[in-house]
């Protein structure tokens, strides 16, 4: 019996680059920073000042009631799922003639609604429980994003939060793609989202020494692989994928993007914050993406890496490509992260929609600030955009988290 195959036909972002896909891609493509000097009271006390905001705020485009429910979370979650829905050609509402219990959806977060969560401690502590928000709860819960977005699409066959730490969203892609293939949903909406630029979390991180203090070239302060980086640069977004049964696709005559083929998820057990030094684990992960695909090491063109601009991790995930896919991969390898920053949970979507988009179009986005690469590396990293071979082709998107956890989605070409 053959297996369902999964496509993806719809396509949403809100993003440090722009507000849709278009402008974000347009923004890869041209090796655009979105790093910038943040202008908050906050920020003066703490060590590190630059972050990756969303290009386009979020009141600027949602209602204003429905924004004032909505942690930012799940106000740029609803955006990019608004967008990925339109874009597949959906409607909303009574223009929506799907059976909605044959609609699922899986959105991945790291931390979820951290704003409600300390503004309302901050009310609590300095005005009492009778001014806290009664909506506060449903706001700061991880599956608030998730949620929501299902109230807005009518989604009723599922509706799943994975909260894995910076691999939640592409954890959440792989579930979603195990729904339609075991046939519980005809089509899902999967993604993740992550809005937790505050002083706590720039704070914690700083402190644990994991984040660039280039304060004063924050553009240039994501350089993953060079041998100056000096940790990662927080980011917030959300990126989102209308995934479907290829044939569910044509019989609508959707257009597809391509076809999210495969998926492999392992964990390091190794340390809650450092990757297993060897990279096995994650070279693991990637293999079994492909397996799952039934692609073999030798279809792989493209690599959209994890790699954050961390001095131990990128490292690492060089010897984990290297294991995945052989010592003489030709596969071109990037990490949009030096544009986009670290999105934390909303990271592997984002990054899964770059790969998808490369193969797509056939060109792969730079690596920004690689002046000088760390020695021994043993992979092709891309530093100006690069064209793709023609013909049917593969690319993999790896997403690293907190606590071990690896995911590596395959696409491949239609």
């Amino acid at each position: 019996m053959s297996r369902t195959r999964v496509v993806v036909t719809g396509l949403g972002a809100t993003t440090p680059l722009g507000g849709d896909v278009a402008s974000t891609w347009e923004g890869l493509l041209a090796g655009r920073s979105g790093v910038r000097k943040l202008e908050v009271d906050w920020i003066a006390e703490l060590p590190v000042k630059i972050a990756a905001p969303v290009a386009v705020d979020p009141s600027e485009v949602l209602d204003r009631v429905v924004a004032r429910r909505l942690d930012r979370n799940a106000q740029l979650a609803v955006i990019a799922a608004e967008q990925a829905w339109t874009d597949a050609g959906f409607g909303f509402g009574e223009e929506n003639d799907l059976d909605p219990d044959r609609t699922g959806v899986a959105i991945g977060t790291g931390i979820g609604g951290i704003s409600t969560l300390l503004g309302n401690w901050d009310t609590l502590r300095d005005k009492g429980v009778r001014r806290v928000s009664p909506l506060a709860v449903p706001m700061l819960m991880a599956n608030a994003a998730a949620a929501n977005v299902s109230l807005r699409i009518r989604a009723r066959a599922g509706v799943h939060t994975t909260v894995s730490a910076c691999a939640s969203s592409n954890e959440s892609i792989a579930l979603g793609l195990d729904m339609i293939r075991l046939g519980r949903a005809d089509v899902a909406m999967v993604g993740g989202t992550e809005a937790v630029i505050h002083a706590m979390t720039v704070g914690s991180f700083g402190q644990m020494q994991a984040m660039s203090r280039r304060n004063d070239d924050p553009e240039r302060a994501s350089r993953p692989w060079d041998v100056d980086r000096d940790g990662f640069v927080m980011g917030e977004g959300s990126a989102m994928f209308v995934i479907e049964s290829l044939e569910h696709a044509q019989a609508r005559g959707a257009k597809i993007y391509g076809e999210l083929a495969g998926a492999g998820i392992t964990a390091d057990a190794h340390d809650m914050v450092a990757p297993e030094p060897t990279g096995h684990s994650q070279a693991k992960a990637m293999i079994k993406s492909l397996q799952d695909a039934e692609l073999s090491p030798a279809d792989v063109v493209h690599v959209n890496a994890h790699a954050t601009s961390t001095p131990t991790g990128d490292g690492i995930e060089a010897l984990s490509v290297r294991e995945a896919l052989g010592e003489n991969t030709t596969a071109v390898v990037t990490s949009t992260k030096s544009m986009t920053g670290h999105l934390l949970g909303g990271a592997g979507a984002l990054e899964s929609m770059a790969t998808l988009l490369a193969l797509h179009h056939r060109v792969v986005p730079p690596t920004i600030n690689l002046d000088n690469p760390e020695p021994g590396l043993g992979i092709d990293i891309a530093t100006e955009q690069r064209k793709l071979p023609d013909g049917d082709v593969a690319g993999i998107n790896n997403s690293f988290g907190f606590g071990g956890h690896n995911v590596a989605l395959a696409f491949k070409t239609l």
